[in-house]
């Protein structure tokens, strides 16, 4: 998947504690093999540690701070799952309204597994079609939005996915929205 389709854009991928690994680890390389350029931004200074399926994992140098990151300054967003991750992302306000800012500026978004709990929580997940790890089918109904069972699921300014068995699908969705290869409008509801 080399190529520089991304070739000076700037994304952003947001995690804390408990992200899982490889939905961090191999979209970012397809993103970085592409041109891109990743930040993670998280919660805190210094790694962050990943979960690898059953147990902790690697660890992962934070780039920035939520704190000092913006929005205005990345072209696009990656929401990496993992139960813990997603679930401490969408109680903290600053990552809240980081997530709904790129919604806001229909800047594209990727999220997979549990990564739309914090899409959910930015108010931005009603009307859309969204993958993701089958027990948020709920919290996404809930929300208003449709629950797809598919690898990869494209909707405007965001592509979903269901698991880590999804992330080649993903990476090239990902990638193809991230370059504008795929229109990102949305009708107007």
């Amino acid at each position: 998947m080399a190529n520089d389709n991304l070739k000076g854009k700037k994304v952003a991928i947001l995690v804390t504690d408990g992200f899982e690994q490889v939905e961090l680890l191999q979209p970012r390389e397809a993103l970085d093999q592409a041109g891109a350029e990743t930040k993670v931004v998280s919660l805190k200074q210094g790694p962050v540690k990943g979960w690898d399926m059953t147990k902790w994992g690697k660890e992962v140098p934070s780039d920035l701070t939520l704190d000092n990151a913006r929005a205005s300054d990345f072209d696009a967003l990656l929401l990496p799952g993992g139960v813990i991750n997603p679930d401490k992302l969408r109680i903290e306000p600053k990552a809240v309204a980081f997530v709904k800012s790129f919604f806001d500026a229909n800047k594209p978004v990727a999220a997979i597994c549990h990564g739309p709990w914090t899409i959910i929580e930015a108010g931005v997940a009603h009307g859309r079609k969204i993958a993701s790890w089958p027990s948020l089918k709920t919290d996404l109904r809930n929300a208003g939005a449709e629950w797809i069972d598919k690898e990869a699921v494209t909707d405007g300014n965001l592509v979903t996915a269901r698991k880590p068995d999804d992330i080649p699908a993903f990476n090239r969705a990902m990638i193809e929205l991230f370059s504008g290869k795929t229109k990102q409008e949305r009708p107007a509801a």
